[in-house]
């Protein structure tokens, strides 16, 4: 099953009885918040839950699959999530 913004914005505006449209701001606004932080190479951590930060990924030599050449894969940079150990023991039961 997959939650999309508008599922956590419906759950966040019934918890706390607000409107529809301003819960959604508001999720919007922090995912907005921690992309942003992404961009400026910042790292985010949210107590409880994880942290987001930017890791480089330098470049590389690879094999295109269909063609067996040698490759050259061009440095970049991804996002990634570290789960806290609350949220590891919540996911594990």
């Amino acid at each position: 099953m997959t939650v999309s913004t508008i599922d956590l914005a419906d759950r966040i505006a019934a918890a706390h009885g607000l409107t529809k449209t301003a819960a959604k701001a508001a999720v919007e606004d922090v995912l907005k918040g921690i992309a942003e932080a992404a961009v400026k190479g910042e790292e985010v951590s949210l107590n409880g839950f994880g942290k987001f930060k930017v890791q480089a990924k330098p470049a590389r030599e690879g094999r295109n699959p269909s063609t067996g050449a040698t490759i050259k894969i061009a440095a970049s940079k991804k996002v990634v999530f570290q789960p806290a150990k609350a949220l590891k023991d919540a996911v594990n039961g």
